[in-house]
């Protein structure tokens, strides 16, 4: 779904905190710019993205830094737009956090849910993405075949699969047998790593939910809602991906 467009004069007085009177007056006199251009119609059309700017000041028009945790249901896709006319995790978003910038940090497929992190900051979205961080995910992952020793020893020493070779170790734990429910972590961050583990293992995927990225988790918030992380969370997000990568 594309984002919504709104008038320059609303959009420079919701940003530059002034009353849209006033932003009528600096648009139609010459004083404002989008992505650099000269605007002098109030009424233009202008995207959450679009830089805009007042001549002559410093002031910063991007929309402030915003770091949300969504709890991703099934059967919608970690994209801002989707060619496919499905459903996007942005469609979720309450009206507040509808014109920030924010956009998905990683991926979780159509049918995985649970924890995704949504931010308009890149440096920290760059981090979190990059392999050489390794931030661990946490997984909850429920399949319909019963689940022996010599499988978990499998994942526990790292597996050998198809058109990828060696992967790194997997900590796995049986939470419970039947249906079974694995407990897992991640570090390498393969794409459908999880799926492609449990296919080499002949297991069929009933349910798989990421519970923890890094320090955060995604606790009892329910399916389909999202939440500011807190202070301590960005606090200790930032300290685990500025420490010094291995």
């Amino acid at each position: 779904m594309e984002e919504k467009r709104t008038r320059l004069n609303k959009a420079i007085a919701a940003r530059g905190n002034l009353s849209r009177r006033k932003a009528d007056e600096l648009i139609l006199g010459g004083k404002v710019t989008v992505n650099g251009l000269l605007e002098k119609n109030p009424a233009t059309r202008v995207h959450p993205s679009d830089v805009l700017a007042i001549a002559g000041s410093t002031a910063d028009f991007s929309p402030p830094a915003c770091t949300i945790m969504l709890n991703k249901p099934i059967h919608c896709v970690c994209t801002r737009q989707d060619p496919q006319k499905r459903k996007t995790v942005m469609e979720l978003l309450p009206r507040e956090f509808a014109n920030l910038g924010l956009y998905p940090v990683g991926r979780l497929d159509y049918f995985s849910e649970g924890l995704l992190l949504l931010t308009n900051d890149g440096d920290l979205a760059m981090r979190l993405m990059h392999p050489r961080y390794h931030q661990p995910r946490f997984y909850e992952v429920m399949v319909r075949e019963n689940v022996g020793p010599e499988m978990l020893a499998q994942m526990r020493e790292g597996m050998e699969l198809e058109q990828i070779g060696k992967i790194l170790p997997v900590k796995a734990e049986l939470l419970q047998k039947r249906p079974a429910l694995l407990k897992m972590e991640l570090r390498q961050g393969l794409n459908r790593q999880i799926r492609r583990m449990c296919a080499e293992l002949g297991l069929t995927i009933l349910r798989l939910r990421r519970t923890g990225l890094g320090p955060l988790r995604l606790g009892s918030l329910p399916s389909g809602q999202c939440r500011r992380l807190t202070s301590d969370e960005l606090a200790k997000l930032a300290g685990s991906i500025h420490a010094s990568p291995s």
